[in-house]
């Protein structure tokens, strides 16, 4: 075979000697066997693993390979549950959700000019500077601002930059503010409660969440719903036992009182007798449960649950009522206090001032540290401790809230004799005020303490506990009535048109193992109407410091115009003439012993 090429210098063809393939030493050489069947198998392999492969995918891996499928087209959106609202005894809203959306982005999709990202900053109140460290902070995703109001979202959106997002959300409300913090408190960020009722009751105001199944394209927008969607079951309202008028008032008047006495806290307790509920739980320094920036743990605790002392004088009327339940006296049985002071195995217990012969009912009156401590020494200190124990000391009160504690009460056997006098007129034992408080019903309720609660009674209260007879509940009203009246260390708590009844108590203040020198907790505690009560007020004033300490003094006048309110806004009817009662007001009050 031959065949030409042309010549470069233009001289025409040239021929070309022929090859011959057949000939070829390259074709002509035998290959080895063994890699054709290499080859071979090789392919052969290749399709066995295709096949294998294949197999795992559509039928043993078929679960896991549709839901990775799944992903990447079918998104879950979270339906979320409206929060429950938190309403008073007279509907009037204490916390409510309210739309708040919140703004969100994509870093690496967000396309803006300086000035539209000089504008969102504002908008969102960052610095330039902090919005560009937000955006740097991740590429996928990242929270701008939770929680916005509606007018400022709207101007985010109204700029139209990409890669920027909302997503609606809900924030908590409340419209009485610091004056009921205490009682409502307060959510985080994710709608969870972190105090009060909002801790108290979350799995009732907070529902349950529903889902929708959707398909959505490569622009995250929704094309198709993937089967049926589950509702979401918004939270169940809660009723509390609070009259807002009466919580409202209560706020107000611990609070004055804390500023004119320079106090360092304070707190009001107020219950219904009828009923047992609470209707003001009031605490001062307070906060605005919607603004908690730079808050302290002052400002957050609940005081009347959460703070125990030694209750002092208030604790008088208890022993004293348990002597008349067992017959060790009466009310005019006459003791004697004289020279103003009883030493008990090598301890001094002192009264303000010398009284000499006293009746019971003057020993209350007068508030006698003395003729207390005869009367409790008459007594085994086994029934005291039982006493104590039947009015709620050292156990932690049965109410739906967070907080609240037990106080301390050791058990009888571990008494001293010095150790239970001092107890008869409230040292060496310790209780909270709302402890107090629902102890001094049983005083209102004829002897029966009463079981309380936070949420709307729609029925009077039952179950209460039988600690003094109704006849000695009754000689009780009498001198508690005569302890806030002339010649008693609680005239201040008289107030106009209605009868009052009611203990003062001051202590120096726990430090250490021993007493602060200058450091006092006033407090009055006390009941009205007098021969029918319907409430129970106890107030509490912390290291009162503008020269007054005495209970009568500091704690009476607010626990007088909290009553007058209360009463007022529960529609009883006044039960005495004005007349006295101004009178009454001008009356010096004794220096009770503490």
């Amino acid at each position: 075979m031959s065949w030409f090429r042309s010549d470069p210098a233009g001289r025409g063809a040239i021929p070309v000697r022929s090859v011959r393939y057949s000939t070829s030493p390259l074709l002509a050489s035998k290959t080895p066997p063994w890699r054709s069947k290499f080859l071979v198998a090789a392919i052969g392999l290749g399709f066995v693993v295709l096949i294998g492969r294949a197999v795992y995918v559509q039928v043993i891996g078929t679960d896991f390979y549709q839901q990775q499928g799944a992903n990447r087209y079918a998104r879950t959106l979270e339906l979320p549950a409206n929060r429950g609202r938190i309403i008073d005894r007279g509907g009037l809203l204490l916390a409510s959700s309210v739309p708040a959306p919140t703004i969100w982005a994509i870093p690496k999709d967000v396309e803006a000019s300086g000035a539209q990202k000089r504008e969102l900053a504002k908008l969102l109140g960052y610095t330039p500077a902090e919005l560009e460290k937000k955006l740097a902070d991740s590429p996928n995703f990242v929270y701008l601002r939770r929680q916005v109001d509606e007018a400022v979202a709207l101007k985010v959106k109204a700029l139209g930059l990409k890669g920027v997002h909302q997503l609606q959300e809900y924030k908590r409300k409340y419209p009485e503010g610091e004056a009921a913090a205490h009682v409502v408190g307060f959510t985080n960020i994710e709608d969870r409660g972190q105090e009060g009722i909002e801790l108290a009751f979350q799995s009732q105001l907070a529902g349950r969440d529903g889902t929708r199944r959707v398909i959505k394209d490569r622009l995250g927008r929704v094309v198709e719903d993937l089967g049926e969607s589950v509702p979401p079951l918004d939270g169940r309202d809660i009723e509390l036992s609070l009259d807002t008028k009466v919580q409202f008032f209560a706020y107000q008047r611990i609070r004055d009182a804390v500023a004119e006495h320079k106090a360092k806290a304070g707190s009001v307790v107020v219950l219904d007798v009828k009923t047992g509920e609470v209707l003001a739980l009031a605490n001062y320094p307070s906060y605005t449960p919607g603004e908690r920036k730079n808050l302290n743990p002052a400002q957050m605790r609940n005081r009347a649950l959460t703070d125990t002392f030694e209750p002092g004088s208030t604790m008088k009327p208890f022993t004293v009522g348990l002597a008349l339940e067992t017959g060790r006296v009466k009310p005019g049985t006459v003791i004697d206090t004289a020279p103003g002071r009883v030493t008990i195995t090598g301890s001094t217990i002192t009264d303000a001032h010398p009284h000499g012969l006293l009746t019971v009912e003057q020993v209350i009156q007068k508030s006698s540290n003395v003729g207390t401590t005869k009367i409790a020494m008459q007594m085994p200190a086994r029934e005291m401790w039982e006493m104590f124990t039947a009015i709620g000391l050292g156990q932690k009160p049965q109410l739906a809230f967070p907080g609240a504690v037990s106080g301390r009460l050791r058990p009888y056997k571990s008494w001293r004799p010095i150790e239970q006098a001092t107890m008869s007129y409230g040292y060496g034992l310790s209780a909270s005020l709302f402890q107090l408080a629902q102890a001094y019903t049983v005083f209102a309720r004829d002897g029966e303490l009463i079981p309380v609660t936070i949420t709307r009674a729609e029925q009077p209260v039952g179950g209460g506990v039988r600690v003094f007879s109704p006849e000695t509940a009754r000689e009780m009203r009498h001198m508690l009535q005569m302890a806030a009246g002339e010649g008693g260390t609680g005239p201040l708590a008289q107030t106009i048109g209605y009868s009052v009844g009611g203990k003062s108590g001051t202590a120096h203040k726990q430090e250490g193992k021993g007493y602060a020198e200058k450091k006092y907790r006033s407090w009055f505690v006390g009941l009205a109407p007098i021969n029918d009560p319907r409430i129970v007020v106890a107030v509490m004033v912390d290291e009162p410091s503008n020269g007054k300490y005495y209970g009568g003094a500091v704690a009476a006048p607010v626990f007088s115009q909290v009553v007058q309110q209360s009463l007022r806004t529960l529609g009883v009817a006044p039960d005495i003439e004005v007349k006295p009662q101004i009178v009454a007001r001008q009356v010096t009050a004794v220096e009770e012993s503490f």
